[in-house]
């Protein structure tokens, strides 16, 4: 079995005093994706550098307290790529790749365009050209997982109030098209809609610190493991973790029947 976690943890040395090594160490997984470090490398202490068992890789944003990326793995991978070749994207620290014989993780944080429309046109010049790439890793000749906040609720059973945010970054129809399209034109499998196609509520992964968004549960399922067909199909279950509140994400976690 292959454990994958994604997680955003709204900074890292937050997640970690809200307890996130004592339930990252008790899961026991192979990968743990995440996102939204707000850290650099100074920030980071030897734990969370390499927590136990783990190596840890990171791809952080020039720009302090701010994005980043990292992945801890159980085994050390055979290549490390950071960022995607264009400059204004990895200067925010928004992809990491681990490649091992048959076997890429992706660690992913798509920018979020809710600040304003300079934001936005970011967040569309991003998903321009991270299309062409997905459609390159699926020619790549490894099984993909790809794991992130991707900022876009696919559907409306996606979102609570799904109604009231249809001219909103993040359900913006054109956004959501976009995802329709990496999914049906290139075959990639939103894995936990794979394994819980109708569910509503339960598959909520962001909170809104406004109002009671968690109390009430009005939220939005923006975290994704999205992975090429093969490794897809052999995920046996999928989780989304709230017993403890380590950020305003909660942890989603699949299982699949692969070895690396």
């Amino acid at each position: 079995m292959l454990r994958v976690i994604s997680a955003n943890l709204n900074g890292i040395r937050s997640a970690y005093n809200k307890g996130f090594l004592p339930w990252l160490v008790a899961q026991d997984a192979d990968f743990v994706c995440m996102q939204e470090l707000k850290a650099q490398a100074a920030d980071l202490t030897v734990e969370m550098l390499n927590p136990p068992g783990l190596y840890g890789y990171f791809h952080y944003a020039e720009k302090k307290g701010y994005s980043g990326v990292g992945v801890y793995a159980r085994k050390q991978p055979d290549q490390v790529i950071q960022g995607l070749g264009v400059p204004e994207i990895d200067a925010e620290g928004r992809y990491l790749e681990l490649v091992y014989e048959g076997l890429s993780v992706i660690s992913l944080y798509l920018p979020s365009g809710s600040s304003g429309e300079h934001r936005q046109s970011a967040k569309f010049a991003f998903m321009e050209h991270f299309f062409q790439h997905l459609a390159d890793l699926v020619r790549c000749g490894r099984q993909v997982v790809l794991c992130g906040d991707w900022n876009i609720a696919h559907r409306e059973i996606d979102l609570k109030n799904w109604k009231g945010n249809l001219k909103n970054s993040g359900f913006l129809p054109e956004e959501r098209a976009w995802l329709t399209r990496i999914f049906e034109e290139l075959g990639w499998v939103d894995v936990y809609r794979h394994l819980h196609p109708e569910t509503t509520g339960e598959a909520y992964t962001w909170w809104s610190n406004r109002g009671q968004a968690w109390a009430k549960n009005v939220g939005w399922r923006i975290d994704y493991q999205i992975a090429t067909a093969g490794i897809a199909g052999s995920a046996t279950a999928a989780a989304i973790y709230k017993d403890e509140r380590f950020s305003d994400h909660a942890p989603l976690t699949v299982d699949y029947d692969f070895a690396v």
